[in-house]
């Protein structure tokens, strides 16, 4: 029998008694905390040990200057390109690799990365036409004609399916540079039909294309410290490590196509009308989009077709890549944000099928997600950011290519207004992940795809409180995932081309780990500082995973190397049990009486309650500091806005806990200091694997909550169970672990004390089948609200 003064102290020195065990890897602790030590590359003069760029950091920069041709009726782009090179490196180069992804649609030159294949799959996936292609000659790929010195001797080159080694007729010794020139050719392929991020879109109804023109000119690979040339081939998957540089880009097309590209166009006066140049000026102060070409001119265009050429000429400096889309079926507004006192000029490019939406929201959504993802980050450095709908999702410097379309009577569902919201406010955020924060994309998806979607979830929250955000920020949406059978999941550190669960592994679970990080390890001062720092260190240059982390670690000071080990390292899932409850209070009259213990007894009734609300919507909504954008733009709001106003949360239910009592002598100093207190011994234990904070929810007997938060490394000295003492000044009724869902825990049928039971999904489904059923369609507040809303728009 324990005596009371035992738990005493337990409270005091909140340590935990445990075997004095060695950390190997048959020890019950000590693993999951290990420093990641070598995991990560030893620091040196170019990456230091917290995480910044050393003294002797160094980058090489490559200067386009390219002139190109679009053939509507043939389909083909014609470019020549002068590339100026500098080697910035300690080392020699005797060679210089470049990326040709175009040939990615050819059939004898893409990467052929093979995946294994079923019959019923490919049936399914209507995959025939694209074998066949890709196992025929085609006319596919980059056709290159010439590559010359400065002077115009030819240069040799050899290559290698995605990738081209040009050789150098002179080592290039560091501090110097090297100008070359190509000539090149390729066939648009038609991205409808064989996927890719660049081609064309056919509009059989109106006989027009939209073409989005990406990856189109040969590319310099990135050279670097700590992998030489990254020329991994281009598989279609992982996507680009590029090096910064300075552009000049010239593009030649039909008279009547309006071109958005990377930068600033230098020569709007002449390739626009004087009534579009006029509304362009008028644009630069207004507070609302303005239509610099409008619907109706797009619409006289698409019938009466210019066989005459314009050139447009853009200069983007400092920037990575550069893409443009092209269409007579463009319109295009634009309006001005305001960075730091910074003007950006925020536009949107967009065809008549995407107007109701895209006129309505784009540009402003554009305008506060550069402003919102300045925040978090670094200042939007660029004086352009623009959104182009052209039914996919895939962003470069400056411009972005989204979908969104509406119903051909001008109407769109509630799942086509925030799935275009949030790809608009994805792609334009890669202009901060990683077109100026230059992570290697190719080797390790997660940080962009998964930094940016973390932000993109902050941005989505401060745009409407009640965006219906479901995968890239709350814990609770990563448990299906979570849940998978180990053989079916992926450390997010595995590279590119060999992620099966590309989804969850490259964007959502790590942009839910960094919420965690921010809500609930870390807490959101702390966490923003620190991912601030990192931001500000890396930009405009190539950060690898090891600088995040121990940035992440340096501006903090949380050692949080056991989080990068289980959340980036590992696949173990959250599952923590609260496994017993004993419940004491001090009897000084009487002998010691028997421990009586409860565990996880169930009770009768099941507890009915709705999911919980997100812990970033409750604290943005407390916060006075915060103006949600559709509270400042009452435009905004349309329907499914008002409706969601109107949703009425379910009942919560309480639940009786068991009564004990326990006696020890005492002095009577700590008699009265515990007289009329309640102790509670709980036993947990990390079914799971991944050790997380406990985050405990008392529900006391007079009705009142209180939720206590212990740090994870609670878990440092014991890894699989833990006992704990708590001492309360009320009795308790009920406890719950992770009352908000913030670890991920995949069964929170073990959370609870006394256990409840759930009702099981069939007859939630049931349920709700049932209210709908009562309701007349004649009295249904939705379609009346939603036609009301369609024709005020």
């Amino acid at each position: 029998m324990r005596r009371l003064l035992f738990f005493l102290l337990c409270i005091c020195s909140s340590t935990l008694w445990a075997q004095d065990i060695q950390n190997n890897p048959g020890s019950n602790h000590g693993n999951r905390f290990e420093q990641l030590g070598a995991i990560l590359p030893t620091p040196n003069e170019y990456r230091t040990a917290s995480g910044a760029p050393g003294p002797k950091y160094w980058q090489q920069r490559c200067d386009y200057d390219i002139k190109a041709d679009l053939d509507e009726d043939k389909q083909k782009l014609t470019g020549s390109e002068t590339i100026t090179y500098y080697n910035n490196s300690p080392n020699e180069l005797t060679y210089l690799w470049l990326q040709l992804d175009e040939n990615e649609h050819s059939a004898k030159d893409n990467a052929n990365y093979q995946d294994g294949s079923t019959m019923r799959k490919i049936i399914s996936d209507q995959t025939v036409d694209m074998m066949e292609r890709m196992t025929k000659d085609n006319d596919y790929g980059d056709k290159i004609t010439k590559i010359t010195d400065a002077l115009g001797k030819p240069l040799q080159y050899m290559i290698n399916k995605t990738m081209m080694r040009v050789e150098l007729p002179t080592v290039l010794k560091p501090g110097q540079k090297f100008i070359f020139k190509i000539d090149w050719n390729y066939h648009i392929s038609d991205r409808m039909k064989y996927g890719g991020r660049g081609g064309y879109e056919y509009f059989p109804e109106d006989g027009n294309y939209l073409f989005t023109i990406t990856q189109w000119y040969p590319r310099l690979c990135v050279y670097s410290d700590f992998q030489g040339w990254q020329n991994n081939q281009f598989t279609g998957r992982g996507e680009f490590a590029l090096t910064f540089g300075n552009f000049k880009v010239q593009m030649s097309a039909p008279a009547d196509y309006v071109i958005g590209a990377t930068g600033e166009c230098q020569n709007y006066q002449q390739v626009l009308t004087p009534a579009q140049f006029a509304r362009w000026q008028k644009a630069q102060t207004t507070k609302e989009p303005i239509e610099i070409v409008t619907l109706d001119e797009a619409k006289a265009r698409m019938v009466n077709k210019s066989k005459e050429k314009k050139t447009w000429i853009f200069k983007a400096d400092n920037v990575r890549d550069f893409a443009w889309g092209a269409s007579r079926r463009f319109v295009w507004d634009a309006m001005p944000a305001y960075v730091e006192g910074k003007k950006v000029m925020c536009m949107s490019y967009y065809g008549k099928e995407a107007y109701p939406l895209y006129r309505r929201f784009s540009t402003k959504v554009v305008a506060h997600t550069i402003k919102t993802y300045s925040h978090f980050t670094i200042p939007f450095p660029y004086p352009v950011a623009q959104s182009v709908e052209a039914s996919n999702g895939m962003e470069y410097p400056m411009i972005c290519f989204n979908y969104g379309r509406a119903e051909k009577d001008g109407s769109y569902s509630e799942a086509t207004k925030y799935g275009m919201l949030g790809v608009v406010i994805h792609e334009v955020g890669h202009n901060f992940f990683p077109m100026i924060i230059n992570s290697d994309e190719r080797q390790w998806s997660w940080m962009d795809e998964g930094l940016n979607s973390f932000v993109e979830y902050l941005t989505e929250e401060l745009f409407d409180n009640k965006f219906p955000v479901r995968g890239k920020g709350p814990a609770w949406a990563i448990i299906d995932y979570m849940k998978l059978p180990k053989n079916e999941l992926e450390p997010i550190m595995t590279n590119s081309e060999n992620i099966i669960g590309f989804g969850p592994n490259a964007y959502t679970k790590p942009a839910t780990g960094l919420n965690i990080l921010r809500e609930t390890i870390m807490g959101r001062d702390l966490f923003d500082y620190a991912f601030k720092e990192y931001a500000r260190r890396w930009a405009f240059k190539h950060p690898t995973p090891a600088d995040f982390f121990r940035t992440m670690n340096d501006a903090s000071a949380e050692n949080l190397d056991w989080f990068w080990r289980g959340w980036f390292y590992g696949t173990d899932p959250v599952d923590i049990s609260l496994d017993s409850v004993k419940h004491f209070t001090p009897d000084f009259d009487n002998p010691p009486a028997k421990i009586d213990t409860t565990i996880m007894r169930s009770i009768d009734k099941p507890m009915h309650s709705k999911y919980p609300e997100d812990v970033s919507k409750e604290r943005n909504k407390d916060d006075k500091n915060i103006s949600f954008a559709t509270d400042a733009d009452t435009a905004l709001r349309d329907f499914y806005w008002r409706y969601t106003r109107g949703q009425i949360p379910y009942d919560t239910t309480k639940f009786a806990v068991h009564n004990t009592q326990y006696d020890e002598p005492l002095d009577e100093a700590t008699k009265q200091k515990i007289a009329d207190k309640q102790f509670y011994e709980l036993q947990f234990s990390n079914k799971g694997g991944l050790v997380m904070p406990l985050i405990i929810e008392w529900t006391y007997k007079d009705g009142t909550k209180e939720i206590e938060r212990i740090p994870a490394q609670v878990w440092r000295k014991n890894e699989t169970h833990i006992t704990k003492v708590f001492m309360k000044d009320k009795e308790v009724e009920s406890i719950k672990l992770d009352p908000n869902r913030e670890t991920a825990d995949i069964d929170d049928t073990n959370n609870n004390w006394p256990k409840v039971t759930t009702e099981s999904k069939f007859q939630v489904f049931k349920a709700k089948q049932q209210l709908l059923r009562s309701i007349p369609q004649s009295n249904n507040p939705m379609q009346k609200a939603m036609e009301k809303d369609k024709k005020a728009f």
